[in-house]
């Protein structure tokens, strides 16, 4: 009889301990202040969410210092409140820039699953200065690129600093979330980066195995009503830029440009938006980071034009990164006659995107381009996709896209005039994430491709305290062609198997130990091996949130093409010759809570018929709170018997991030490449006098930076611009 009552003892503590955590939020018609200070006579009136739990250091116990977060709510905004307690005074801020990344400095993070449907949520952070940040979950967090920090909303909050704890406020409008009509309760999660214990908290309980923003784990937010649609919500969104730009390589006269577009969205429920765009401008867009390039591939750049982010999963979420069918940053570039990547306007888009119904996603988008000089035509982009939930955290979807020329001169075209591509994703994830996955097929239809026109891909991992295990595999045909999407090689099949270990050392410098193998085969359509590779990894997480790795790899490469691998215009290898090389690499990356931080990954070794020497890394000094300076570095030496001399690469890359207040911005990077031989100046000046609405001044030079044909070092000014951009949101 003790043994049954030991055993029901038993039950009932498990089940307690895996209860879902809860919290209500009470309706309100006292008006909040959004000011970080909790005297609202409301506030005092709600129970609040606590006893956060560790994730770092430790995940078995309980945080050292716990945070409340309190919901109210009325017609219009959901405000949260928060009460975060700290073991000193030193909060450390990175800077007053809106859209901060989290790590090294204190801040929390609060998700909201209004689906419930475990796959999808908006989150929103705010840190101990008041400066907020926002953006979506997608595909249930289950890896690190389901977290999206590029969307941006109409939303405020701030805080007040007490010293030892901080208070902060939230109001989130309804119109701004896609939720269902009549809904009682949304799933929630959070955490918090405390710098003064080196911890990691989550409201709830979620394994070190996991994201922490895993939505696998949420709680629930109950509502004392539920939720209703608020109608129809339309917010216009227009901007005026002015110019002056002079291209000094062609000698011609400067170009002075005036130009006016804007943005709509439109609310059509609660669940679905519809965005509208005329003559989008996206010259306040941050330039993108350069990188040595040392591959036989096209290198990933990803999306940031703001109106391609909301519900950017539901279009570019299909296929792996490497074989996805839809890759936004096609639209508005082009080819021109003389083989070069060019600028190709954007006249109109628009795109409707949302839920129906708890099961079903929907999404349709449509963008037109205009006629350009040598050979761009106008051009049609439409996409189309369909995603329904199926179990508790899976889904379904279905994509179509269509690449239409449109252009009225459409005399010797020797393209297609059309190309499209369909295709279904199948993603799955057990309860816990324990075991998660997709598996895909797609085909394109393009009138010149020769060969298969089918890709296929399946991964699958499975992960648990101790043990990892990774199975992936992809196929994609000779002749498959997705214009608009992003396709590192066709004509290939590969597996990539992969295990590994982790150990938790309870004494020493080292928080975990993680031993991992991994292996990947490539073969052509012939059944040809052209790739192989094998890599043993170390890595270690040092208690003071430092980590450090070393990697033992082995690779085989047939070159299906003459190749230089120095990347400087120097003799190539011959197409049709192997190579097989060992190398190391490591990294060590230091602690972000210091002043001064940095993170540096030297390599050595055998590469291709020679040998290589390199490293690269960034260098980070931070003046709390107003900003950072960051160096990014990569060097590299070559050592190659086929050429007459060694052949090194440099690339450095200065920032500047000064924030003079919340709401005045700074930005300066400089980027010296000598691969390309060009120096790129960005310099973009921020002014957010509104919510959601700015004015930029934005400068831009290009050098040539290189040898001339006397071999001497030489700086030759080619292009320079000026641009100020007025943007604002208002609501209708």
């Amino acid at each position: 009889m003790r043994k049954l009552y030991l055993s029901i003892l038993a039950i009932f503590f498990v089940s307690f301990c895996h209860a879902q955590k809860t919290v209500n939020a009470l309706i309100t018609e006292e008006k909040i202040v959004i000011d970080g200070v909790l005297d609202e006579e409301i506030w005092s009136k709600l129970s609040p969410a606590k006893d956060y739990h560790q994730y770092f250091p430790n995940d078995s116990l309980m945080a050292t210092d716990d945070t409340e977060m309190y919901f109210t709510y009325d017609d219009v905004n959901l405000y949260i409140g928060l009460k975060v307690y700290g073991a000193g005074d030193k909060w450390l801020v990175n800077s007053l820039k809106r859209d901060f990344r989290a790590g090294g400095n204190d801040n929390i993070t609060i998700v909201i699953d209004t689906y419930n449907d475990g796959l999808n949520a908006f989150f929103f952070g705010i840190n101990p200065e008041g400066v907020i940040r926002e953006g979506t979950i997608t595909n249930g967090g289950n890896e690190r690129r389901d977290f999206d920090e590029s969307w941006d909303n109409k939303w405020v909050g701030d805080a007040k600093n007490y010293g030892d704890y901080y208070t902060a406020e939230l109001e989130i409008p309804f119109s701004i979330l896609r939720y269902n009509d009549n809904v009682a309760s949304w799933g929630l999660g959070s955490y918090r980066f405390d710098t003064q214990t080196n911890e990691n908290h989550t409201w709830t309980d979620i394994p070190r195995n996991q994201p922490l923003f895993n939505l696998a784990f949420n709680g629930k937010l109950i509502f004392e009503e539920p939720l209703r649609s608020k109608g129809r919500s339309v917010s216009l969104i227009p901007y005026v830029t002015a110019g002056v730009s002079k291209d000094y390589e062609s000698g011609t006269a400067a170009n002075r440009n005036f130009d006016i577009g804007g943005d709509a969205k439109i609310g059509i429920t609660s669940g679905l938006n519809l965005d509208l765009t005329v003559n989008p401008d996206f010259s306040q867009v941050e330039v993108d980071r350069q990188v040595t390039n040392l591959d036989r591939f096209e290198i990933f750049f990803p999306e940031r034009r703001q109106f391609f982010l909301e519900n950017a999963d539901l279009f570019g979420g299909f296929g792996f990164g490497s074989i996805n069918p839809f890759f936004s940053r096609r639209i508005g570039t082009a080819t021109n006659g003389d083989g070069d990547l060019v600028q190709n306007r954007i006249l109109a888009g628009a795109r409707l995107s949302g839920k129906l119904n708890d099961k079903l996603r929907v999404g349709l988008l449509n963008m037109q381009t205009a006629n350009g000089d040598n050979s761009v035509f106008a051009t049609n982009y439409t996409v189309a996709a369909v995603q329904r939930n199926i179990l508790k955290r899976s889904n379904i979807s279905f994509i179509g896209i269509n690449k239409q020329l449109t252009g009225d001169d459409r005399v010797g075209i020797d393209e297609p005039k059309h190309n499209r591509v369909i295709g279904v994703d199948l993603n799955m994830a057990t309860n816990d994430n324990s075991v998660f996955g997709k598996t895909f097929l797609h085909r394109s239809y393009s009138s010149d491709g020769e060969g298969s026109q089918i890709a296929h891909g399946t991964e699958v991992e499975f992960s648990n305290r101790n043990y990892g295990i990774q199975w992936s595999h992809e196929y994609v045909g000779a002749g498959y062609d997705a214009e608009v999407g992003f396709v590192r090689r066709t004509g290939y099949f590969n597996i990539d198997p992969g295990v590994s270990r982790t150990i938790y050392p309870s004494k020493g410098a080292f928080n975990t130990v993680q031993f991992g193998l991994s292996s990947e085969y490539i073969w052509n359509t012939d059944r040809d091996k052209t790739d192989q590779s094998f890599e043993l990894s170390i890595r270690g997480d040092f208690r003071n949130s430092a980590r450090v790795g070393i990697n033992f790899n082995q690779d085989f490469v047939l070159l299906t093409g003459d190749f230089d691998p120095t990347g400087t215009s120097s003799t190539p290898l011959l197409a049709n010759t192997d190579y097989k090389y060992f190398y190391l690499e490591a990294f060590y990356s230091s602690d972000r809570r210091k002043d001064f931080s940095f993170f540096i990954r030297p390599y050595v070794g055998e590469y291709f018929n020679g040998s290589r020497i390199g490293t690269r890394g960034s260098i980070t000094y931070r003046y709390q709170p107003r900003g950072a300076v960051t160096i990014d570095f990569s060097y590299n030496i070559f050592d190659m018997p086929y050429l007459e001399d060694i052949k090194k690469t440099f690339l450095l890359g200065p920032r500047v991030d000064y924030t003079f207040s919340k709401k005045i911005f700074l930005t300066t990077f400089i980027q010296y490449n000598t691969q390309s031989e060009k120096t790129n100046i960005n310099a973009r000046l921020q002014y957010r006098f509104a919510p959601a609405s700015d004015f930029f001044i934005v400068f831009t030079d290009n050098y040539f930076t290189g040898s001339d044909p006397s071999d001497r070092f030489t700086t030759t000014l080619l292009n320079r611009a000026l641009v100020a951009k007025f943007t604002y949101w208002f609501n209708v």
